[in-house]
């Protein structure tokens, strides 16, 4: 017994041996490289009043987003709570600095994200309290009682997906310490929306709707929907019905709002049998209804598909302008009877997105109005006239993201609502990573985008629904590819997001998901079917055309029993892996004659789930990875499941985590250590480095955001991160994590360990395309940092120090406490500086680079330009004595040496450093130019030296002379301090020839003919630029320079032959002491 436990407790050690402490790589960063510029879906507005250069911006899965510039630069400032999905903010007006914040978007769409509560800050947004209402899911609306601030509403929508009782509205009057529930209807009816009447806080109107959503379909509407008023602040409510004029029958979503200027005028945008805007002249006892034309698909009417958008706002200073907030912005300046667009979104230049979520209004300046959509966020100052978009909140939502092999490489995927688009994961330009550097590739909703490995002018990208196409990049063009059955009485059916992937083997095949899986070996242009029906083949779950509820919204969105993903094996091309949004794991090893459904093996997997990603190990070809979710039947677990052995057995790696975690979403293992694992899920980002067994949550510039899918670059070893709600993030070259999956996690306990640097690249750099200087209103997405990547982590020996503390207290006794001072043994190696080495392929130093040593240990980054030791340059300043070591000649591409030193410690490693993939450029044309300035770095060092020369001469001359003025009967050395002066002013002439002579003028000088080493430095920038071998140009640029130094360094030597010694022997024999005979005092 006593054995069994001794190796449960190392078993134990070794399952935590392995969690990483990112203390110690708090320096090394993800990048978000955005894009900005199609920004993502914002759901909540409010604006300080007195102050309304402040903004707050809520977003649907991107956080809370804060300006102070009245819009024109934004900060995310809600990342590190454990969701960043925002339904509500408000801010209490009496005390701008109290913030409130709901999460989990209201808008139930089959994409939505949930919440875990309500968060309140108490200094404007720098920290933040969670304050309770954790299973509430969704958090729709907040209101603060404008005379008791204390007193807060909450309008809980409720999670979609399943039957909770945290719904309905719920009141604190403690300032959020304890919570009633003060409307609730039942388990599966939300607070759509609720206002409140700006001249009596204690009367409020509520919107209750009943809704729910299943993966195959969405009901909006029935009994438990109905509106609400309440005169006492929620102590009693009243229901409105057909009594008091609204519509028979079950009622779906209410968008409400309230006059300002005449709070007895409200509006409700009401879902029934016909939908209908209604309108109360009673301050809400009494409705009529206005207007039933609804807008379709159209822009007129009162708007349409109330589930996804039913708000309403009016004229603070106007009851009878509303504006209808649905696909477009409809406004009424007739109380309703009418409506006429605000905005276009389509056929014009000036467009702003449509499918709009969050609209607030100036309550004194109704010029002044703030516009949330799918696309961002618009702020207008002329009522609507003109628009100008945010376009640097990176709020994208990705469902996939892939990359190609260009240099530098770009990053692919598609986004909710917003297209698939092309991008660089970093730039050779100046400055950031611009939005437009990215380009759109299609349209609609967009999804997996797959770029041909061999041209990535070309690649696969789709919309909703399983529309493929092969796009030209170049051009634009898209070639539709979409799958048929050669029966035409078949119906395929395509998820929303279909699965599609490319044959590892052979690039010119690719497979499609329906419910079957479809193959082309020619790009597409023609398709096979390899398998039957690979889903549970429901049809009680095929019935899309009739979702909706009260108003059909029979989209494709909740296309059901299809699949999801499409996982070829490295190994053999046969070997295929299928996931379905119906549960189902599906297993050919044969390309298709034959299929398994390996499910059935996963013990504890839940029926029925959504399988959206599947991994195949690129180790073991019987290894995989699925990542299994199941919100969207309200179970909120996290599940990744591992085979080895073709899916006869299963692990769940993530047994025993709960929905703090966040549910999966996406994994991908290293393609070089197995051990290294990266873990997508709704909450944020996870890393194992030992298989899974345990994991480390990544916050190192990186939110909590839902992480949705992941790519290692297979060239230059860097993770790309694709998220639901903040765009694409990189974190540059993943090898120090492989070298702990290899080594464990102790190569971070380490004095000091160099990690295997990528390679790096000789490229020029340009301006950034289009604006030149971007200020704050341009978005730039983090680029990388130039120049050769250096990681390293160090960890200082502690001193010594011994203490020795004797207590001398005793009961009869009123001495104190007596300390011995500790005594610090002062190490011998000084743990102060990092030294950095470089050695050519024959073993010589030709780089030295010393830093000062961080200050905090573990993981962090230095870079080296691939310069050589340069030499000393033409100055009228004299060197330094402790001068870091010039800069020199580029190296030339070829494997170099490095080595890091840290007190006592080195460590070495290789580097290989290539010339620009972007140019053809031979050897010889590099080594030419090479060869040509180090001799032209040869010269500049004569020069530097003869420069240095003349000013130590002139130095001394400057002590002598200074000595001989010093002197009591400096008369006599009259002759002798005018020869300094001619001394010293030959000494200026010369270094006036070298260098040009100083001007002192104020102003911007110049002079009638170039000093002499600037003939050194032309040369030396025409052979820097050459992208060939020197020529005529070149040599009579050498030439030219040779002549005018060699002609000053000429006069230098004579000077020194001449001049100086005279001077030298002139002041040699000087008896200059300062003592003399003292006279003997008589007195």
């Amino acid at each position: 017994m006593k054995k069994l436990s001794l190796l449960f407790l190392v078993f134990s050690i070794s399952l935590t041996s392995q969690q990483i402490d990112f203390s110690k790589l708090k320096e090394i960063k993800t990048r978000s490289i955005g894009p900005a510029g199609m920004s993502g879906r914002v759901t909540a507005i409010d604006v300080v009043t007195n102050d309304p250069e402040i903004i707050y911006a809520g977003t649907a899965s991107g956080g809370l987003w804060k300006s102070e510039s009245g819009g024109v630069e934004w900060t995310p400032i809600f990342d590190e709570q454990l969701t960043i999905s925002i339904g509500a903010v408000a801010i209490q007006q009496s005390n701008p600095d109290v913030i409130w914040v709901g999460t989990g978007e209201g808008n139930p769409r089959n994409s939505l994200t949930g919440g875990y509560g309500l968060y309140k800050s108490l200094d404007a947004g720098k920290t933040w309290k969670l304050v309770g209402l954790e299973k509430t899911r969704n958090i729709h609306r907040i209101i603060i009682d404008k005379d008791n601030p204390n007193t807060v509403y909450v309008g809980s929508i409720g999670s979609p997906w399943g039957e909770h009782p945290e719904r309905g509205v719920f009141k604190t009057t403690d300032g959020g310490k304890t919570w009633s529930k003060s409307l609730f209807v039942n388990n599966i009816t939300g607070c759509a929306d609720l206002v409140v009447d700006p001249t009596n806080p204690n009367k409020l109107i509520a919107a209750m709707w009943e809704h729910s959503r299943k993966p195959w379909t969405f009901n909006s509407g029935g009994e438990g929907s109905g509106m609400y008023i309440t005169y006492d602040g929620g102590d009693n409510w009243k229901k409105i019905g057909e009594d008091d004029g609204l519509p028979k029958g079950n009622l779906g979503r209410i968008g409400l709002a309230i006059a300002p200027s005449n709070p007895k005028f409200v509006y409700a945008l009401v879902e029934a049998k016909k939908n209908a805007l209604y309108k109360s002249e009673d301050g809400g006892v009494k409705w009529k209804m206005v207007n039933d034309k609804s807008s379709g698909r159209g822009p007129d009417g009162i708007g349409n598909r109330p589930f996804y958008y039913s708000d309403l706002a009016v004229d603070p200073i106007n009851e009878n302008r509303i504006y209808s907030i649905f696909t477009y912005i409809n406004v009424s300046e007739d109380g309703g009877k009418s409506f006429s667009q605000l905005m276009p979104a389509y056929g014009t230049s000036v467009g702003v997105h449509p499918d709009h979520h969050a609209w607030w209004i100036h309550p004194e300046d109704p010029n002044y109005m703030i516009d949330g959509n799918d696309g961002g966020l618009n702020i207008t100052r002329d009522r609507g006239k003109t628009w100008r978009f945010a376009e640097n909140i990176p709020v994208a939502q990705f469902y996939h993201i892939s990359v190609d092999n260009e240099f530098p490489y770009n990053v692919y995927g598609g986004m909710q609502d917003n297209g698939s688009w092309a991008g660089p994961a970093y730039v050779l330009k100046d400055q950031g990573i611009r939005n437009s550097y990215w380009q759109e590739l299609m349209f609609g909703d967009g999804f997996d985008v797959v770029p041909d490995p061999k041209d990535s002018r070309y690649g696969y990208g789709m919309s909703q629904q399983g529309n493929v196409g092969r796009y030209d990049r170049l051009t634009g063009n898209a070639k539709m590819i979409k799958p048929t059955h050669p029966n035409v009485d078949v119906k395929l059916r395509f998820n929303w997001n279909s699965a599609i992937s490319m044959n590892p083997i052979d690039s010119a095949t690719i497979y499609f998901g329906s419910q079957f899986v479809h193959k082309s070996m020619d790009k597409g242009h023609t398709w096979d079917i390899i398998s039957p029906d690979l889903t549970t083949n429901n049809p009680d779950k095929q019935k899309q055309h009739e979702s909706g509820g009260i108003t059909m919204d029979a989209t494709g969105a909740e296309n059901h029993c299809t699949i999801l993903a499409i996982e070829p094996s490295t190994f053999d091309e046969n070997i295929l892996w299928v996931g379905t949004d119906d549960g189902n794991i599906q297993l050919t090893q044969d390309g298709g004659k034959t299929w398994t459904n390996v499910s059935q093996n996963i013990k504890g997997i839940p029926s029925v789930a959504w399988i959206p990603q599947i991994r195949a190990s690129k180790f073991n070809k019987a290894e995989a990875y699925v990542v299994v979710n199941n919100y969207r039947q309200f179970d909120f677990t996290p599940y990744l499941f591992r085979t080895r052995d073709f899916g006869k057995t299963w692990e769940n790696i993530l047994d025993g985590k709960d929905e703090t975690f966040g549910y999966t979403l996406s994994v991908i293992q290293d393609f070089e250590q197995p051990n290294l694992l990266f873990l997508g899920t709704e909450y944020g980002l996870y890393i194992s480095i030992d298989e899974g067994k345990n994991w480390t949550k990544w916050t190192n510039n990186y939110p909590n955001v839902s992480t949705i899918d992941l790519a290692i670059h297979p060239r230059e070893h860097d993770l790309v991160i694709g998220t639901f709600g903040r765009a694409a993030y990189v974190l540059d070259d993943i090898r120090p994590f492989r070298a702990m999956a290899k080594e464990g996690k102790q190569v971070l306990d380490d004095t000091l360990y160099l990690f295997s640097p990528p390679d790096a690249f000789l490229t020029q750099t340009q301006q950034p395309s289009g604006t030149r200087f971007g200020a704050n209103a341009i978005f730039n997405g983090e680029n990388r940092q130039g120049g050769a990547m250096i990681t390293y982590s160090i960890n200082k020996p502690e001193d010594k120090k011994e203490a020795i503390k004797e207590d001398k207290k005793k009961k009869d006794s009123k001495k104190k406490d007596e300390t011995v001072t500790a005594k610090e043994e002062k190490p011998a190696v000084k743990y102060d500086s990092i030294i950095f080495e470089v050695f050519n392929d024959k073993n010589e130093l030709i780089r030295t680079i010393k830093e000062k040593a961080p200050k905090e240990n573990g993981v962090h980054r230095m870079y080296w330009y691939m310069r050589e030791k340069g030499k000393q340059r033409p100055s009228r300043r004299k060197a330094r004595e402790n001068a870091s070591e010039p800069r020199g000649v580029t190296v030339l591409p070829g494997t170099y040496k490095i080595k890091l030193h840290f007190g006592n410690q080195t460590k070495e490693e290789t580097i290989k450093v290539a010339y620009d993939p972007r140019v053809e450029m031979p050897f010889e044309v590099l080594k030419n130019q090479y060869d040509l300035l180090k001799q032209l770095e040869d010269k500049m060092d004569v020069a530097g030296k003869a420069t240095q020369q003349l000013l130590e001469s002139k130095e001394i001359v400057e002590d002598y002379q200074k000595r001989l003025k010093a002197q009591k009967k400096k008369e006599k050395y009259e002759d002798l301090l005018k020869s300094h002066k001619e001394i010293l002013k030959s000494i200026d002439g010369l270094l006036d020839d070298m260098l040009g002579k100083e001007d002192k003028r104020q102003g911007i000088t110049d002079t009638e003919y170039p000093s002499t080493v600037s003939y050194l430095y032309t040369a030396s920038r025409y052979i820097n630029s050459l992208l060939q071998n020197p020529g005529k140009t070149e040599t009579t640029l050498v030439k030219n320079a040779d002549e005018k130094v060699s002609a000053v360094i000429a006069k230098i030597n004579e000077f020194y032959k001449q001049d100086w010694p005279a001077y030298k022997a002139s002041v040699e024999n000087l008896n200059l002491s300062p003592f003399e005979e003292v006279e003997e005092l008589k007195y």
